[in-house]
């Protein structure tokens, strides 16, 4: 089996995860945020939204600078609402499913660097980029989210079996 292969499965159930989650949250509720040093609600989900096309982008290139040195800094698209949010999050689930069948073992083992004004903040082969950057990543904001939702009386949904809500 090739790597796609092996986590097409995982991936799939991770990314249908975090939409139940993404659809909970309310639109009047995406300005909330715990703590003045926590990111909002819309932040979190537009965050969430975001990060699977830092997957496509990582097997499209060989490195991506956020903060290119004289040149525009990398902004995330801001969506207001949460349709808005469901509809590029799953745009860009579907594209980075694609880039994933498309990837053959050989393209994952690839060196991938993130740069910050041309400093590299870190090189690693591409699968481990969307297992650690990408998947893990998605699943550490999905948890943020989730605490908020429990946080606002929102019910959580399951995930990895039912939630305490259901």
């Amino acid at each position: 089996m090739s790597y796609a292969e092996t986590l097409l499965p995982e991936f799939d159930q991770e990314m249908a995860s975090t939409r139940k989650v993404l659809e909970r949250c309310p639109d009047d509720k995406l300005d909330w945020q715990p703590h003045p040093k926590s990111h909002t609600i819309g932040w979190n989900a537009n965050h969430l939204a975001n990060l699977p096309d830092w997957l496509v982008h990582a097997l499209a290139t060989p490195e991506l600078d956020i903060a290119p040195v004289g040149g525009e800094p990398l902004t995330p698209p801001k969506a207001n609402t949460i349709r808005e949010i469901l509809a590029m999050f799953d745009r860009n689930v579907a594209a980075a499913r694609e880039a994933l069948t498309r990837a053959d073992d050989e393209h994952m083992a690839h060196q991938w660097t993130l740069l910050h004004g041309g400093k590299p903040i870190f090189t690693m082969a591409r699968s481990d980029v969307v297992r650690r950057i990408v998947l893990n990543h998605i699943i550490h904001h999905r948890a943020i989210l989730c605490v908020y939702l429990r946080l606002n009386n929102i019910p959580v949904p399951g995930m990895y079996g039912p939630s305490g809500d259901e």
